[in-house]
């Protein structure tokens, strides 16, 4: 015999049994990247323009390459929850699936390009200040 009333049961499983866990994740990368966005604006838009040399030297420094790395790996999986939800709530069966994967694939594939941009850029601005 159960002694759980259906509340008890009910309690903490949304639709989809984690509605609650990726609102909190939506709303923390979203409050995360309100801070990292503008950080790497001016990061990034101080370096516009310069030689490649000076856009190096000014990417390589440790601040600058955290928040940029930062901003993209937050970003990019903020934006593979978004658009899992978006798909989730117009698109159905094997199209849903295909796209989700794709979305994913999209945001890892970004992210390790970012890192590997900026990894180059940093070892690159260390190569010339030895």
């Amino acid at each position: 015999m159960r002694y759980m009333t259906d509340r008890q049961r009910a309690v903490g499983k949304g639709a989809s049994g984690t509605g609650t866990e990726h609102h909190w994740f939506m709303t923390i990368s979203g409050v995360g990247l309100a801070f990292l966005v503008p950080c790497f604006v001016y990061i990034f838009g101080s370096a516009l323009g310069r030689p490649q040399a000076e856009v190096i030297e000014r990417l390589s420094h440790p601040f600058a390459a955290i928040v940029i790395a930062l901003t993209f790996l937050v970003g990019m999986r903020h934006f593979a929850k978004g658009a899992q939800s978006m798909i989730e709530d117009y698109a159905a069966g094997t199209t849903r699936k295909i796209l989700v994967i794709f979305v994913y694939s999209l945001s890892y594939v970004l992210s390790a390009a970012t890192l590997f941009a900026l990894g180059k850029m940093v070892l690159m601005g260390l190569m010339a200040s030895a």
